[in-house]
């Protein structure tokens, strides 16, 4: 595990533009050829046999299986919480995914066909992917998904201001989604999680990914997310080692955990144990659960039971083992 980097104190850290500013800026700089040059260390690891299939299986249970698509009908999203439910209808050991990925009109739909499985409903909000509306229209998106039985919030950071300096905007704005998340009056569900996603590719630097992480897991993220899958520059394994570490350290300075989902680019089963290896390597098994890391994937469902009817038969399957989503 790599050393920590020294922490700037948090006591002083106040919702203001002023304390932001300080405490985000005096955040370490990135080493990106030390980075890079572990991330790169850790994806070369070898994982055989029976530890293979656990994290076969680990990796599936992670999936926030997603359509977010115009043409998405509510046909389709049942289809996909079918696939979500049984992914493997000739194997029942395979595990159930995480939850359905939807956008906020399509959650009532998904509720509905996950019933009490345990698979959550997920919906973007806030104006995804591009997150460029006012307030009150990504307030209304938010609850809209929430009242539609929505378990989870993907949400995403208003990226223009925070490239902008304009740290407390972006800091308020989680916060009044975070309290969007709220059911219903009379509900005596929980909140909805939230989780803040970056666009790693539009944050331009390794620093200011950490700044963005920071400033959501202080704004009351439960997860930090690196990106919607809609832009070039999708997750990496640099750029989730960097988040990954920032998890870490907030948990070291505050006691509180908060969860991470790779997004985008993530397609084949040895690109998912790259990244389980690197959480385990980073943070330890506290966060090899569903609960603590996800994937923010379709593609991937279907590489990873192709390669555990492999490990279970000996042989490949053909194209047409699996469902296309």
């Amino acid at each position: 595990m790599s050393s920590a980097p020294t922490v700037p104190p948090l006591a002083d850290v106040t919702a203001s533009d002023a304390s932001l500013r300080r405490f985000l800026h005096g955040l370490p700089g990135v080493d990106a050829v030390g980075l890079e040059a572990r991330a790169a260390m850790l994806g070369t690891r070898s994982v055989k046999t029976t530890a293979k299939a656990y994290a076969i299986d680990l990796a599936i249970s992670m999936i926030d299986l997603t359509t977010l698509e115009g043409a998405d009908t509510p046909g389709k999203v049942r289809s996909l919480c079918a696939k979500g439910l049984s992914p493997d209808p000739t194997d029942r050991t395979a595990p159930q995914v995480a939850a359905i990925c939807v956008y906020p009109d399509m959650a009532a739909t998904a509720r509905a066909a996950l019933a009490c499985s345990g698979v959550r409903v997920a919906s973007v909000a806030t104006a995804f992917p591009a997150g460029r509306s006012a307030l009150p229209v990504k307030l209304a998106d938010t609850r809209d998904a929430v009242a539609a039985g929505a378990d989870e919030v993907d949400m995403v950071i208003d990226r223009g201001a925070f490239l902008s300096g304009r740290y407390l905007q972006v800091y308020e704005e989680i916060r009044a989604v975070r309290e969007a998340c709220v059911r219903p009056e009379g509900s005596t569900a929980a909140p909805a999680h939230l989780k803040v996603i970056f666009e790693n590719g539009e944050l331009s630097t390794y620093d200011n990914i950490r700044r963005a992480s920071w400033l959501a897991m202080l704004a009351g993220a439960d997860f930090i997310k690196t990106s919607t899958g809609k832009v070039a520059v999708n997750a990496t394994l640099p750029n989730t080692l960097l988040m990954l570490e920032a998890v870490r350290d907030y948990r070291a300075a505050t006691g509180t955990q908060v969860g991470v989902k790779p997004a985008g680019g993530i397609r084949t089963s040895k690109d998912a144990i790259k990244y389980l290896v690197m959480v385990n390597e980073t943070l330890g098994a506290d966060w090899l659960s569903p609960e603590w890391f996800r994937f923010g994937a379709s593609s991937l469902l279907n590489d990873l039971l192709m390669q555990r009817h492999k490990l279970s038969t000996g042989r490949y399957s053909g194209p047409d083992y699996v469902t296309v989503d």
